[in-house]
């Protein structure tokens, strides 16, 4: 009889039949794995944040003196003056804060203790480089810079970090911002003197900064007293 065709009829081996079985397990795990980089990819929300600072703020008599010379000097030399309701005197700079950390920035300060005191604004500068004209104090106050530098070591402790940090704090009050080259103080036109006047401190204030093309709103958030001898 001629040879026949033989069909087998075995069963796959074990090998056979688990590799079979892991074929489309491997094509699941490729899809999550894709699904999964996708997702990792995505820009995820950035927290909100709040641009921030401490600072002394002005009695409104004293704002009101220190806006009569903005307005006077932005007369003089151009740029734009500092309207009444801003100016200030900034102890701290923070910039862009997350607003779930708002909270930490008062605790972090609300231990310092600090006695009233005065300070004696009796001249004008102005600063080129950013073409900025400020009013100040020609002697050092010995009550502002050790409040200036208790608030900023407290910050770092509570692993805030502070803008000019590891430079002098140089205090003044920012009364003519963006004031021309071509007008600007010279030596052929200098500062003006001014009279000098006191400002009262009794407290320190968290200021919420807001930007727009009108120029920064400010808004008060937190407010400390100014009570009792600095600690040490």
């Amino acid at each position: 009889m001629p040879p026949t065709a033989s069909t087998s009829r075995a069963r796959p081996t074990n090998a056979s039949a688990i590799s079979a079985a892991r074929k489309p397990s491997k094509r699941r795990l490729s899809r999550w794995s894709n699904v999964s980089a996708e997702r990792r990819n995505q820009k995820q929300p950035k927290p909100a944040t709040a641009r921030v600072f401490f600072a002394l703020w002005p009695a409104p008599e004293v704002a009101d003196r220190l806006g009569d010379i903005a307005d006077n000097a932005a007369l003089s030399f151009g740029g734009r003056a500092t309207r009444r309701d801003t100016i200030h005197l900034t102890l701290a700079f923070l910039g862009n804060v997350p607003e779930a950390r708002l909270p930490e920035l008062s605790k972090a300060v609300a231990s310092l203790r600090a006695e009233p005191f005065a300070i004696n604004v009796n001249q004008l500068g102005f600063w080129a480089h950013n073409h900025l004209l400020w009013a100040g104090c020609k002697a050092p106050s010995a009550h502002l810079d050790a409040l200036s530098s208790q608030l900023r070591q407290a910050l770092a402790r509570a692993g805030f970090r502070v803008g000019g940090e590891g430079r002098d704090f140089v205090p003044h009050v920012t009364l003519v911002r963006r004031v021309p080259e071509a007008t600007a103080p010279s030596e052929s036109h200098p500062l003006p003197s001014i009279e000098p006047f006191i400002w009262h401190n009794e407290r320190f204030v968290l200021v919420r900064s807001t930007l727009s093309a009108l120029g920064s709103s400010y808004r008060i958030i937190d407010e400390f007293p100014l009570t009792a001898g600095l600690s040490t």
